[in-house]
This record gives structure tokens, sequence and C-alpha cells, in this order.
């Protein structure tokens, strides 16, 4: 199911044609499609170049691995991402590798990180829904997270599939048009909340 932003100005067609779906195919992702979304989120810009950024991982092929990340998530979240063959969890090292000091980029980065492999992910034809609905603790005892690192956001990771299949309530929500606020609302200049005259209404 395609869902192409219909964008105030012109933008590339990965971004537009990039969404959060929620119905996934069962059909499994290859190992080496995802280590070139791997590749993707590799070659992201950090602060000092510190590269904050790993990734927990669970297919469907180790469903005993795949059942423990899905007992992660939120009920919520879990009723519908128990389809997609591919779970991830994204994890931040909060300190700097240089000096050991703390670095407060690392979210950022490590979203950075997960922006490329998206948009490498929406190249190949899959689709990721990254998640907020998810227990950190959980994921630090499940799979032992030292200290120094932080759970950042779950990941659901697939082809897209039948939105029929999806309880009613979220079938109406991924059928439902897109939407964003406009620029004015976030572009400002000269002080907080003065719209940039840059941004041209249109």
């Amino acid at each position: 199911m395609e869902k192409p932003a219909d964008t105030a100005h012109p933008i590339h067609d990965l971004l537009k044609r990039r969404w959060s779906p929620r119905a996934f195919s069962d059909k499994p992702v290859e190992p080496e499609t995802l280590c070139r979304l791997w590749e993707a989120a590799r070659w992201a810009p950090s602060c000092f170049n510190d590269q904050p950024w790993y990734f927990l991982v669970a297919t469907k092929q180790d469903r005993a691995d795949y059942d423990r990340m899905l007992g992660c998530l939120n009920e919520g979240n879990a009723v519908w991402a128990r389809h997609a063959p591919v779970l991830m969890i994204s994890v931040a090292r909060t300190t700097f590798q240089h000096d050991g000091g703390p670095n407060r980029h690392a979210l950022h980065d490590v979203g950075q990180a997960v922006a490329g492999l998206t948009l490498q992910a929406t190249a190949l034809g899959l689709f990721v829904h990254q998640m907020a609905g998810f227990f950190p603790e959980k994921v630090r005892q499940a799979y032992a997270v030292p200290e120094g690192f932080e759970p950042v956001a779950a990941i659901a990771l697939g082809y897209p599939g039948d939105p029929a299949l999806l309880p009613e309530k979220l079938r109406q929500r991924e059928v439902a048009p897109r939407s964003r606020r406009p620029l004015e609302d976030f572009v400002f200049s000269g002080q907080w909340g003065r719209t940039s005259p840059l941004v041209s209404r249109s």
C-alpha cells in the first residue's frame, strides 16, 4: 500500500513515499537486504563522528528471540507489530568514546542513523514503523544492555501487507490521509514563534 505525501513543495520521491504502516506481510527479509539497511545507518552523521548507534534485531527465523523482543512492546503495538518479519530496538551510547563525557546529542544521532536506514528501506520496497510504545527496562533486562546505553525506540520492518487484516480501529488509521503541520508553524526567524519570511504561504 502506497501513501505518498501531498507536499506543499517538491521533495525527493523517497521522502514522499516513506510512511509508517502497521500492516506488514510475513514475507522474510533477506540478511543481505538487512545489511544494506544497517550500512545506510552506518554512514549517518554524528557528533565527533562518535557513531553512538546500536541495533538489537530479531527475526522470525529465531522464533524464541522474536517473541522475546515482541514481549518488550506495549500491547497496542504488539497486536500489529507481531506480523512484521523483523523487529529491532535502537540503542544509544550516552557517553563519548574519546573522553567519556556525556553525549547529549546521542539520541539525535541515533535518530539520524534510523532515518538513513528508513530511506534505504523505502528504496528497496520495505517499510519501517518506529515505536515509542515499548518498555526500555524490559529490553535492558532481556538483552543485558549495560549501563551507559539507552534503548531509544522499537522498530518494525518488512514488506507492506493487507490493511484489511488489521483490527478495525487500526485499519481506519492505516487508510486515513496523511497530514503534517505547515511550514509556518515551525520555521521561525528573529524570535521564537515568529514565522520566517523565507516561508511562503501557498
